[in-house]
């Protein structure tokens, strides 16, 4: 069974691209939280995820590539919005992390994700890491079709 192992934190506005990034499309085929099943079109290529419900910051993630071209059928399919964002990969330390900066309704928010071998491993913060959300719901993807971050009070 694959496994994924991921903390979730805010992005300082100190944080600069370092490079054009790659636009992502996604789109949901079911958002309940038991079972999240995505659609997304990443650069030229199209996955299809199905993720289980999060237990900490751990769940089960199944992901396969599929044409392109299924994934625009699919997205036609998914609840709407379709979300966007371009993400970003950083090396810091012996880590990768993605930095996904949203657009559209999600405009304004900047989120870098880091995923671990288990829940005890150890990183080095990036200065321009920001606040932990990890288990706050607001920030699940799933959720920020359902409610964007530009409908939150400041």
């Amino acid at each position: 069974m694959a496994k994924e192992i991921e903390r979730k934190f805010l992005v300082q506005a100190s944080w600069q691209p370092q490079d054009e990034g790659i636009k992502i499309a996604q789109g949901y085929l079911s958002t309940v939280p038991e079972r999240t099943v995505r659609v997304r079109i990443k650069g030229d290529k199209g996955y299809l995820t199905i993720k289980g419900k999060n237990q900490g910051i751990s769940r089960t993630e199944f992901e396969y590539e599929i044409p392109r071209s299924d994934a625009e059928e699919l997205l036609k399919l998914a609840e709407q919005p379709i979300l966007s964002k371009t993400r970003y990969l950083e090396k810091h330390g012996n880590r990768l992390w993605e930095i996904d900066v949203f657009a559209g309704e999600n405009q304004g928010l900047v989120v870098a994700e880091v995923e671990l071998p288990d829940e005890q491993a150890e990183f080095s913060r990036p200065d321009w890491l920001g606040q932990e959300v990890s288990g706050d719901v607001r920030y699940y993807n799933a959720n920020l079709i359902k409610k964007p971050f530009s409908l939150w009070k400041k």
